[in-house]
């Protein structure tokens, strides 16, 4: 595959999608991103504005398998991974797959449930594999999560910890659509489900492809070292008291050569890297009390705009001319 022929496949992936999420075009890209960089997606935002729709037009868009867990206060781990039930026949316990075996999994209000419930999905998300009673059953890939999480100033809602945010690439917010797009839905809506109406652009052999494309793209040394650079500042910030992970530095490079792939690069710019450095570090870090605190809006913008003085304080690596 060339940089050109994973633009035009990605090209038609992001318009099928397009189609159901109408004016969120930002949105759609970042969920392809994380699909093809082998990471998960958090939506913050409030019900409504089609998170869960999303998730579903992207599984429906490249012939793969979606399957949708609904987070209670009394979902049960076993309901996430699966279990083991007693076969009187064979006289032994047989696994029963639970919801998180599918390509695209949609976790939908993720913060509705216990921590306990939270942690089903530490290593799925991390090691694509679940262990129920000391047996280690893969998962299918490519596997992604696409978590929704309401605000946490929403009644009925538990924070998610430091290690089950880090599991996430990227986390973004839908945000409401412009009047124009409301108003197309409305017309569009009343008597179609538009994902009634899409088809597969991709095969399942194409996005492995398109996966194997993009881990492949070229990342200069300095880049890396730029990559690094901008982590280790969020570590020493004196308004952070939590920095960016090393897994963190991982997936923000991953992220960025998609990003520069469905530009049609098979090389990465700074420009890739400051692009996506907020969605993919943002969620991660945690604000000192004084700049904002952690858990609520004001401490999300405080983040925001630490990391956007760290991307203009951090030098860009500068090709050199030969």
């Amino acid at each position: 595959m060339t940089a050109e022929g994973f633009a035009r496949a990605t090209d038609g992936i992001l318009a099928s999608v397009g189609t159901v999420i109408d004016g969120k075009p930002d949105a759609v890209r970042s969920a392809l991103v994380c699909f093809l960089a082998e990471g998960h997606l958090l939506i913050e935002d409030v019900p409504g504005v089609g998170k869960t729709m999303l998730a579903r037009a992207l599984a429906a868009s490249v012939d793969a398998t979606v399957r949708r867990i609904q987070f209670t206060p009394d979902l049960l781990p076993g309901d996430v991974t699966g279990v083991s039930v007693f076969n009187p026949v064979d006289r032994e316990f047989e696994f029963k797959p639970g919801a998180i075996f599918a390509n695209i999994v949609i976790a939908d209000e993720i913060n509705r449930s216990s921590p306990k419930t939270q942690s089903a999905l530490l290593e799925a998300m991390e090691e694509g594999q679940v262990t129920v009673d000391g047996r280690t059953h893969p998962l299918p890939q490519p596997f992604l999560v696409v978590a929704t999480q309401n605000p946490l100033e929403m009644e009925g809602t538990y924070a998610l910890p430091e290690a089950q945010r880090d599991r996430f690439m990227m986390r973004i917010s839908m945000g409401y659509p412009d009047p124009r797009s409301e108003a197309l839905m409305l017309r569009q809506r009343d008597a179609v489900n538009p994902l009634d109406a899409l088809v597969p652009v991709a095969t399942g052999r194409q996005v492995s492809a398109l996966v194997a494309f993009a881990r492949a793209v070229h990342v200069a040394p300095a880049l890396e070292d730029y990559a690094v650079a901008l982590s280790a500042a969020t570590r020493s910030h004196a308004d952070l008291r939590l920095g960016a992970s090393p897994r963190a530095t991982l997936q923000l490079v991953r992220a960025a050569k998609v990003w520069a792939a469905l530009d049609g690069r098979d090389f990465v710019i700074p420009d890739d890297v400051t692009a996506l450095l907020v969605p993919v570090f943002a969620h991660r870090l945690i604000p000192t009390r004084s700049a904002g605190g952690a858990r609520s809006r004001g401490g999300a913008d405080a983040v925001t705009t630490i990391l956007e003085r760290i991307a203009s304080s951090v030098r860009v690596p500068i090709a050199s001319r030969q």
